[in-house]
């Protein structure tokens, strides 16, 4: 896959000084590593020395405490204000941290580093753009180093500088001329699109633009910069007056991604005649999507901190840009530091076509920080404001599903299904599934067991129902090889996912088929390591193959992961006696408390965050 491979160039130089520090820095590449939740505020009067200033930082800067880590770095160079390393550290944050006025003077200090030489480059130039300082940007940007992502993103941003400079076919010209590899094109027909749209000729924006909304290859690679091309387009033929070529651009980007709120929002306006501005309309704003684009493309879990530093560094250009700011979000969220994802969800425009998504990210931000009341009336308002948006009821419902209130939720899905209409798409099959365990949960099997088939009906190889529905019939004794069979579907299609593995180790555990059960439960506390259910699980099988000792080592270890309260007692009553002979085993819901599948994974519970 495309995108893969723009990863691995994440192992240029700008990523390597993000991702080490004098030798000493853990990997931000760590996926394993758990985020932190939000820091306390650091008592800065507590530190009285430069390593202690330096070593409280790291730690700040490793948790992705960004205020608190820019704050110890100066305090540390106070202590010692030619220190290079700490200086370099404080850039890097400064900038991550949305500071790219103190990053920008930094960078300029560093300028002849050649360690962090090539985000002092983009620094610097993006601060020539910034004042308009054209030339200087584009004497700034002449990298010639082997690595292409750093060669894309100069030679794009040169082509800005010079369309800053009055200069847009010189622009064109040069980044035609870029040579690199196929995923460069996506990028490139855009960015000469863009500029030969701000420069007023649409003979030329309608070409290019064109050629990226033709590039499917690409836009899997890049679908943020697919979709701008897209939007970008459409608008230019609605400005014509080519209003069915605008509603053709349009369907074929709901074509790629359904249910993508910003061209929900440009149909609506087109249909309806209303002037359409382009996104993109000076050097600033162009040199703003080029690190979007980048950065974009490079999102994913273990990229944070080199995908925030070209975010914040391209929000220093666009700072109402509502794409930026979303994604933004969406990294903070990931990284466990929901105050931060709520600010910035906050700061989009209310008038962007995004506001919508980022309110509905702010509701569930809100109730991950425990502000479940405010979350849900959040929620509950913007159902109201657009009752026929089947994205708040799955937001709605997905707070509701956290809160164990599942009355309520089926109520929310209710709904959801009567905006939806009698001819459900494709997409909406989680608003089945998700009403299917509001019902499940309250023991309304006669009312819950439709919804999963229908669920299946809409979208026949989705493995979370194929799981959940498959587990149920197992655990209820009913359709066994019909459900074991679903559950050995789901598992061929995610075998990574544990939650799905575990299930069919607990169903093999229902039918008495331990050692297979063994054999899966291992597998799925290799996948899930730190799950309290499928070590309790693995504890179970272990006692029935007659391996006693690991069984009660395994129960141990549940406890030690925290499991639900309710299930504590029935776990130390096992390490106390076993389970109960098979001969005079109790029934099964009670064995080892409540086996159906607990967890599912986010992309079917809560509205899809991409920008």
């Amino acid at each position: 896959m495309r995108q893969k491979h723009l990863l691995r160039l994440l192992s240029g130089a700008a990523f390597l000084a993000l991702a080490s520090f004098s030798g000493a820095a853990p990997s931000f590449a760590d996926e394993a590593k758990p985020a932190v939740e939000e820091s306390k505020p650091f008592d800065l009067n507590s530190v009285n020395s430069f390593s202690g200033a330096f070593l409280a930082a790291r730690t700040a800067d490793v948790d992705h405490d960004l205020d608190t880590a820019t704050r110890l770095y100066r305090t540390a160079l106070d202590f010692e204000p030619d220190n290079v390393d700490v200086k370099q550290r404080l850039m890097i944050t400064s900038l991550m941290n949305g500071d790219f006025n103190s990053g920008a003077k930094i960078a300029e200090e560093l300028k002849s580093d050649s360690s962090v030489e090539r985000i002092t480059t983009i620094t610097r130039a993006v601060e020539a753009i910034r004042k308009r300082e054209y030339r200087h940007a584009q004497k700034i940007l002449n990298y010639e180093g082997p690595n292409d992502l750093d060669r894309l993103m100069n030679g794009l941003l040169l082509g800005w500088a010079k369309a800053g400079e009055g200069k847009p076919k010189d622009a064109i010209a040069a980044i035609d001329a870029m040579q690199g590899p196929e995923w460069f094109k996506i990028f490139k027909s855009y960015h000469e699109g863009a500029i030969a749209l701000a420069a007023g000729d649409k003979a030329t924006a309608r070409s290019k633009l064109n050629d990226a909304v033709l590039d499917r290859e690409g836009g899997s690679a890049a679908p943020d910069t697919f979709m701008r091309a897209v939007v970008a387009l459409a608008k230019l033929e609605a400005r014509d007056g080519n209003k069915q070529k605008a509603l053709d651009a349009v369907s074929v980007g709901e074509g790629f991604i359904t249910n993508y709120a910003p061209l929900k929002a440009l149909r609506t306006s087109i249909e309806e005649g209303k002037p359409q501005d382009q996104q993109v309309r000076s050097a600033t704003q162009g040199a703003a999507a080029v690190l979007f684009s980048i950065g974009a493309a490079l999102n994913r879990d273990g990229a944070e901190d080199i995908v925030s530093l070209y975010l914040q560094t391209a929000r220093a250009l666009d700072p109402e840009s509502a794409d930026i700011l979303v994604m933004l979000g969406g990294i903070a969220e990931n990284l466990k530091k929901p105050e931060r994802a709520i600010a910035l969800y906050q700061s989009v425009p209310e008038n962007s076509p995004m506001r919508r998504l980022s309110e509905m990210q702010l509701g569930l931000s809100l109730a991950s920080v425990g502000k479940v009341d405010e979350a849900k009336q959040h929620l509950k308002a913007l159902i109201d404001l657009d009752p026929k948006d089947v994205r708040s009821y799955i937001a709605y419902g997905s707070v509701l599903s956290d809160a164990k209130d599942y009355k309520e939720m089926g109520l929310v899905y209710d709904r959801a299904v009567e905006a939806i209409g009698p001819v459900p798409q494709r997409s909406d099959w989680t608003i089945f599934f998700q009403r299917g365990i509001a019902y499940e949960r309250q023991k309304i099997w006669d009312k819950a067991e439709p919804n999963f088939k229908k669920a299946l009906d809409l979208n026949p190889d989705q493995p979370q129902v194929l799981n959940y529905l498959g587990y149920s019939w197992v655990d209820m004794n009913i359709n066994l090889e019909e459900g074991l069979g679903m559950i050995r579907k789901a598992v061929d299609l995610k075998p990574d996912d544990g939650y799905i593995v575990d299930s069919l180790g607990w169903a093999y555990f229902r039918m008495n088929r331990f050692d297979d059960a063994v054999v899966e439960l291992e597998r799925a506390a290799e996948l899930m390591a730190g799950d309290a259910t499928i070590n309790d699980h693995l504890g179970d099988a272990y006692w029935r193959v007659g391996r006693k000792l690991e069984a009660v080592f395994q129960w141990n270890q549940t406890l030690a992961l925290k499991p639900e309260e309710a299930e504590i007692p029935k776990i130390k009553a096992k390490i106390e006696s076993g389970l109960p002979p098979l001969e005079a085993k109790v029934p099964a819901a009670a064995e080892a408390g409540d086996a159906l599948p607990k967890k599912v994974t986010p992309d079917a519970t809560v509205p899809e965050k991409k920008s």
